[in-house]
């Protein structure tokens, strides 16, 4: 299985090779070859940086001889005209960069200030924010990274970290029941240490989960704020307990104050604007 530095390493190769192509013409027809300069990352939009620490490997996977100042790092709340660093060396290759980590940064950018959004509407709450799936394809390392860097919490990261049985497996598995056995017992016999997660769809599913055991966490499904308050009370402590689907900021704070240990959240990474910047020669 590749790392997530591997991943990561792969998908800027990716991004240099859809821009970049056969080379960066209208800089390599404008700029000398031995011009030096400086640029400076300029935020342009109140909010909570994330990327820093993707920019320097962008820098140095362009050019190594590239020197950067970091003013701000990572997690900090940023405001208009905020200088978050200034990067030093041959302008060719500063120009090159400049799109790539721009791209990336934004993106982060805006993912750690919506996480940061999400969870300071939970403030003096046990419950905490996760994320979903719900990522771009090739991004989720990034993602999910400026997800923490905003004060949100990772739920898994793939497939292969957590066993997460949804409706769809409980119906081909022929029942509640059956899919929490197939899976502790896939565990058992391949030698996997993982969490067990099991979503259910009513308080009858709840009761029926309570009775069997074999999981470590419940996931309501689209219930009620009401409703989860009642599955809470319900489970009374046996299991985690998480809320998903159908919830927005407005109403995140009333599943909050239900009592849930986490609320699921696929906006953190599926509806999210950039965070506004741009890298200006000094």
């Amino acid at each position: 299985m590749k790392t997530k530095d591997q991943l990561i390493d792969e998908l800027l190769d990716l991004a240099f090779a859809e821009d970049l192509g056969d080379g960066d013409h209208t800089t390599l027809s404008t700029i000398p070859a031995d011009a030096v300069g400086k640029s400076r990352l300029i935020i342009k939009e109140d909010g909570i940086l994330s990327g820093v620490n993707i920019a320097k490997m962008v820098l140095d996977k362009t050019d190594p001889s590239i020197k950067l100042e970091v003013m701000i790092e990572d997690g900090t709340e940023v405001k208009k005209g905020d200088v978050a660093f200034i990067a030093e060396g041959p302008v060719r290759s500063l120009l090159i960069a400049e799109r790539t980590m721009l791209n990336i940064m934004q993106r982060m950018s805006g993912v750690a200030t919506m996480a940061r959004k999400y969870q300071d509407e939970l403030q003096g709450l046990h419950t905490r924010v996760l994320d979903t799936r719900k990522t771009t394809p090739g991004m989720r390392m990034l993602e999910k990274e400026a997800v923490k860097t905003g004060g949100g919490t990772n739920h898994r990261i793939g497939l292969f970290d957590m066993i997460l049985i949804k409706d769809n497996h409980i119906d081909f598995a022929g029942g509640l029941e059956k899919a929490i056995d197939r899976a502790r017992e896939y565990c058992r016999s391949n030698g996997k240490d993982l969490k067990i997660e099991v979503e259910v769809r009513s308080l009858d599913d709840i009761r029926r989960v309570i009775e069997h055991g074999g999981v470590d966490r419940i996931m309501f499904d689209n219930f009620t704020p009401e409703l989860t308050r009642e599955a809470v009370e319900l489970v009374g402590g046996r299991f985690e307990t998480e809320s998903s689907g159908g919830i927005t900021l407005e109403n995140l704070r009333q599943y909050g104050e239900a009592g849930v240990d986490f609320i699921s959240v696929g906006a953190l990474t599926h509806s999210v604007k950039g965070l506004d910047m741009s890298f200006k020669a000094v």
